[in-house]
């Protein structure tokens, strides 16, 4: 038996080779390190017998992501082991940038800033049981891990199939997943395999600062990216009423949307967090003594059981008040403005739209034709201008041929977009997790805690598809980008429908210069936590099956 990645020494080497890689999303690492992994593969005996089952697969941009399949002669039930490779950005790690890819280097360099280390990130620098550095948690360690079940499943050591699928651009737009998924049923076809479930091994997420349990997942929170676009009446700053600043009428909209806990869902005792601001600014390329009169705002909603419909309906009507509050406002400091000087104030009534009310509205006004030539012009001039400002760029274009609507705010959506899934109804996955619960707590004194959401968004969300198809109308209609460089597989996700569970490793602080990884849990309990999961699923499948046929 060949094992490389199996003791905790192996699984720490294996991690740094892979941290090493500097694979930020949307860089020339992020390509080099799928490459790297594809040719680790290729050495071992498994693959060089098989290399059919080992494939590097094109994202539509340039990047790829890899495959790897282990099958056991005569199985058809697998499971698949899914991750991502890509980290984001280390611009947070200041006068330690050089290291925040060395693993090592780093935690040894911050141990001599004891002192200036926040109290629990110095306990855990003194403890000595912790890897330091971009991806050692979010989510290289739970890829590495996930690379010796791989290891496992060349030596037949499970009665079934493992797939390994590690994607690009989790961290960004899950471009690598949405080209993933028809993959997989591609792969179902082709190899005649039956998807048990998918695992992914995302790290845990604290719930709260200094969070101490332990958690399992048996689904992903989802996400909408909600924008509202304003737009107000244009003027010199020395006659500024006879204008509407943009940015008062996003501030409005802000204060109203930011940690707005009616957005909260409930689910047993799990709550998604309220949203909160993810972008916002004037649309101005330059300084004048013009107002601002656009301006726009981008907020994160988390979901569970909620539809698109029900968030559509709140957000329009926060639109709607934030609309009655700004003319409000308005008047008000026109009324207290006339004590000095007479004149007669705007007349200001805010317009509510819906990103697909604005576009009947502009091809009424000029035609199909004359709509769909912007939007191509704008497309094939975009450069690279990312999703975001794109999606807010042809949104302005549309409000420029309304201007008898203005002052006025649309509602519109933006990528990324997470459908929340869950396996809570999944008899298998829910024995399995229980089943491994009482394993952990057994042999580990391990209280794990399962969960149904994992909150820190993950690619299991595209392993489903639960929303029904009014209510993704109600999204796809109102998102500019949707049919224009930006799609979602909803037919493959429908015909996937894999139970979903993450089973992963410890850390702490994801997306901060403090990230850091548990090695004890990690590669000492974590590989024999997975490896039961596994074993479990194939034995609670192999049972459905006899008695299907039975």
């Amino acid at each position: 038996m060949n094992k490389k990645w199996q003791t905790k020494e192996q699984l720490t080497q294996l991690l740094t080779a892979l941290v090493e890689h500097a694979s930020v999303t949307g860089t020339s690492g992020e390509v080099a390190l799928a490459e790297y992994m594809y040719y680790l593969l290729k050495d071992r005996d498994y693959f060089t017998a098989n290399p059919d089952y080992l494939n590097l697969h094109p994202v539509h941009d340039g990047r790829t992501f890899l495959s790897a399949l282990v099958k056991q002669e005569g199985a058809t039930e697998t499971i698949i082991l899914l991750s991502h490779f890509d980290v984001v950005n280390v611009m947070d790690y200041g006068d330690l940038t050089h290291l925040a890819f060395r693993p090592h280097e780093l935690t040894k360099e911050l141990k001599t800033r004891l002192d200036t280390m926040p109290a629990n990130v110095a306990e855990d620098l003194e403890s000595g049981e912790w890897l330091f550095g971009r991806g050692t948690m979010d989510m290289k360690a739970g890829l590495a891990v996930q690379f010796g079940m791989l290891e496992r499943a060349m030596n037949g050591e499970f009665k079934g199939n493992l797939l390994l699928v590690t994607v690009p651009d989790e961290e960004a737009n899950s471009a690598g997943m949405l080209s993933a998924v028809p993959v997989l049923n591609d792969l179902k076809k082709k190899w005649d395999l039956n998807f048990s479930a998918c695992i992914n091994s995302e790290p845990m997420f604290a719930r709260y600062p200094n969070d101490p349990s332990y958690y399992v997942y048996t689904g992903s929170i989802g996400k909408i990216l909600a924008g509202f676009y304003c737009s107000g009446i244009e003027s010199h700053v020395g006659e500024p009423f006879s204008g509407l600043n943009a940015n008062l009428m996003v501030s409005e909209i802000n204060r109203l949307m930011e940690l707005n806990d009616s957005f909260c869902e409930k689910v047993g005792d799990e709550m998604t967090p309220p949203p909160t601001n993810l972008m916002q600014k004037d649309l101005k390329e330059e300084y004048s003594v013009q107002i601002p009169h656009t301006a726009v705002s981008l907020f994160n909603l988390l979901t569970m059981k909620q539809s698109i419909t029900d968030v559509q309906n709140q957000l329009i009507k926060v639109a709607e008040l934030a609309a009655s509050q700004i003319e409000d406002f308005y008047q008000k400091r026109s009324k207290s403005y006339q004590q000095y000087v007479s004149f007669d104030p705007l007349d200001v009534k805010v317009n509510v739209l819906t990103y697909k009310q604005l576009l009947k509205k502009a091809i009424e006004k000029v035609g199909e034709s004359e709509v769909g030539r912007r939007i191509n012009y704008l497309s094939a001039n975009r450069g690279d201008e990312g999703d975001r400002d794109f999606s807010t760029k042809l949104v302005d274009d549309l409000a420029s041929l309304c201007k008898e609507y203005s002052p006025m705010i649309v509602v519109f959506y933006s990528p990324p977009f997470y459908p929340a899934v869950s396996s809570e109804h999944d008899a298998i996955v829910q024995d399995t997790i229980q089943q491994l619960i009482h394993y952990a707590d057994k042999n580990y004194s391990i209280p794990l805690k399962s969960l149904n959401y994992f909150t820190g968004l993950s690619d299991l969300s595209f392993m489903q598809l639960n929303e029904k198809g009014e209510s993704l109308v109600e999204l796809t209609s109102n998102m500019p980008l949707y049919g224009n460089h930006f799609y979602l597989p909803l037919n493959d996700m429908q015909s996937l429908n894999v139970p979903v569970l993450n089973v992963g490793p410890v850390g702490r602080d994801p997306h901060k210069w403090t990230e850091r990884l548990h090695l004890p849990y990690t590669f000492e309990v974590l590989p024999d936590l997975l490896d039961y999961t596994i074993t479990r699923i194939f034995e609670k499948a192999s049972e459905w099956s006899m008695k299907e046929k039975a």
